[in-house]
Parts: structure tokens; sequence; C-alpha cells
């Protein structure tokens, strides 16, 4: 029998949440040597407030029920700031409207705790339908940037066609992650955008951003992969040239797209980039993370690109609104060298996957490179086994 008195309902109900937000993380050893993971998911559709979900009037709302409900949390952007860690997190309602709202934690890995509200985006002439994926840039300028995806229907779309979209770069700044100031959209030779990044430092007096040309809102089309250009302006963005950084490659992890995904970190041995590679599978299309650095005195230029992916959804990771999906748009770099990676699966969840710098550069200049066919790997493998077996 459902439960009938509104104040035991609401009890029961903030004490369930309340033990989820404490409930500590535990990593997940042994791991790979590279990243750990950990046992809970950081941020689900839970975690979000109950007042942002129910009507708490009894008098309004006698029987408790969910009013608002939330579908997913997912697709962070992050943040090392004042000493607490921020994700910018791509909530998304029943109603499939996506929007942002800020949640921070004391250590990064659990207690994440949602702002009392959510982000109010200031629109432009063109006000956007649905937002995602923010990415949260500190730049040099003095500026945090947050580069999202603004999505519009296509005005072009023929008639009774309810779906088809156009992908525009939405930018907004702020300078203490409660004023938020909106930007024109980037504009780019090219018709559709999305998984945009702006490098956090000025790349021959420019502002230099990452983007991925798509000639439609979900096939890339022409666009070759991970492209790069720049603007003089971020009250003016204008990209008039597109350059490729890091094509998509067939029969790799990213043969049908990939896109930049948290802002590239500073290390002593390069920039090190955290992307997300498509591949086609016969279940649907494949997501996972991968890794590669460019040269610290030019950014546009890789150094190193190591095989293979560097997260693949595992388990549970697999299952959700979009499934055997694993996503990547916001990583902090600690002081002291750790790395946390937030990254989200399936559409529906939020994780960290723990390293170092130290780690993830190792992993990056000795991992050897795609050999690109099934011999070249084979010949790889082998030269590894002959140095374990000192042969």
């Amino acid at each position: 029998m459902m439960m009938q008195n509104f104040k035991d309902r609401l009890t029961l109900l903030q004490a369930e949440y309340e033990a989820l937000i404490n409930r500590p993380n535990e990593p997940i050893y042994p791991g790979n040597g590279i990243y750990l993971r950990y046992k809970y998911p950081v941020l689900t559709a839970a975690h979000t407030p109950l007042f942002w979900r129910y009507d708490l009037n009894p008098q309004t709302n006698p029987y408790l029920m969910e009013r608002m409900g939330i579908n997913a949390t997912f697709n962070a952007g992050a943040l090392l700031w004042e000493g607490k860690y921020y994700l910018m997190v791509r909530v998304e309602g029943a109603d499939r409207k996506s929007f942002f709202a800020l949640a921070e934690s004391p250590n990064g890995i659990d207690h994440f705790r949602f702002h009392d509200y959510p982000i109010e985006l200031p629109q432009t002439e063109n006000p956007d339908v649905n937002v995602y994926d923010m990415r949260l840039t500190v730049h040099e300028d003095g500026w945090i940037y947050g580069i999202f995806c603004s999505e519009r229907k296509d005005p072009q779309a023929p008639k009774g066609d309810t779906s088809s979209a156009v992908a525009a770069a939405g930018i907004v700044r702020t300078r203490d992650l409660k004023t938020w100031i909106r930007l024109p959209d980037l504009v780019t030779p090219s018709p559709q955008q999305r998984n945009v990044v702006l490098h956090p430092e000025f790349v021959q007096g420019k502002y230099m951003l990452y983007t991925r040309p798509q000639d439609g809102f979900i096939d890339t089309g022409s666009g070759g992969g991970i492209c790069y250009g720049f603007t003089e302006s971020m009250e003016k963005p204008v990209i008039t040239q597109e350059f490729l950084l890091d094509e998509k490659v067939y029969h790799t992890i990213k043969e049908v797209k990939n896109g930049a995904g948290a802002v590239p970190i500073k290390t002593s041995a390069g920039w090190l980039h955290l992307a997300h590679g498509v591949r086609n599978t016969a279940a649907g299309l494949r997501y996972v993370i991968y890794a590669f650095m460019t040269a610290l005195d030019d950014p546009t230029r890789v150094i190193a690109r190591p095989g293979g992916y560097l997260i693949a959804p595992e388990g549970e990771e697999r299952v959700g609104d979009v499934s055997n999906v694993v996503f990547i748009n916001g990583a902090i770099a600690e002081r002291d060298g750790r790395l946390l990676m937030y990254y989200a699966s399936s559409d529906t969840r939020l994780h960290v996957a723990e390293s170092t710098i130290d780690r993830m550069v190792d992993y990056c200049l000795h991992t050897p490179p795609d050999g690109l066919s099934t011999q070249a790997s084979v010949r790889q493998r082998i030269e590894l086994i002959r140095r374990n077996l000192h042969e």
C-alpha cells in the first residue's frame, strides 16, 4: 500500500537523499595502472535536490508526487575554484530538455551537492531550444569561459520534419561562477559545430579553439576530425579557417567521428588532451575516451598518439539512454599532480576516474601508436611479449 501520510513520505525521501549525498566513494583496486575507477557514480538523477522535482506543499501536492522529473545527469565541465570542486552538469529533465547546473564537492570524488538553482542562460537574438555539454576554461585573459552546444530546429527542414536540428557553439563567461554573460555564438566556415573547446592560453596572441566541423547535426560529413582555429576576440568570435589536428581514421576507435573533450591540461612534457572517439558496431555507435598530446611550444603539433582507448564503458556503464557510451568534457588537474577525469556513461550518469599527470604523460609517450593493421598490431604485441620473456 502506498504511503498516505505526506510528512512520513517526505521524511523518508529526505533520509534517502541525505544518505546518497553523504555516501563515501571507494576506489576500485587494482585498476590498470593508468587510472582508478570509483565504485559509485559521482552524480545521478537522484542527486538532484528534492525541491527541484517535488512540489513540497501538502496543499497543492497532497500525495507528494514528483511533479518535474529528472532523467539524467551527465557530460559535465569541471573546475577547481577557490578550494572547491565544481561540475557544470548537463541535467536532463523528464521533458527531454537539458539545462546546466553547478554541483560542488569538498574533495572531487563524493559529497557533491547541487546549488539551489540551475543556471538561467542569457539568450542571443536566436534563442536556444536545447543546450548541453559545457566545457569550462579558465583563460589567461582573466575570464572563466563556458562553451556549450546550442541546439535549434533546422529552419530548412521540410514540413513535417520535427527532428532536424542545427548545432552551434554557444559562449558564456564569468568571473565568479554566479553572473554569466552571454557572448555571440562562434562563427566558423562549417555548417554546424559541436564539441568546441577553448585553449586556456593565448597562442600567437589569439584565442585558439578546438572545433569539430559537421555537415549535419549527427553526421560529420566532410569534417575530418578534431580541428583548430583562431579568433582575435571572444566578444566577436569568428574563425575564418579550420585546420585538422587529429583526424578520424578507418578501422580505429575514431573511424566514424571524434571530438575534443576536456580542456587541454598543461604538463612539463606537453598539452594533454582527453577526447572521445566513435566507431560503428552491429549494436550501434560505440563511444570511448582516448588521449593524445601536443607540443608545449606549439599546441597545433601532435607529439604523441597512444593507440586504442583510454576508457571504455564497463558493466552497468554500458546501460542507459544511449547505451555503450562514455564521454568526457571535464577534468581537474591539481597542483600536487592528481588528475580527476569526469566521464559520463550512456548519457545517464557521471563518474570519476583518478590518475596523476605523471602517469598520463607516461601513458601518452610510451604506449605504442595504432599500427593501423592487424599485422602491425600483432608485431607490436609480439615485441612486448619477447621483452617480457627476455628472448
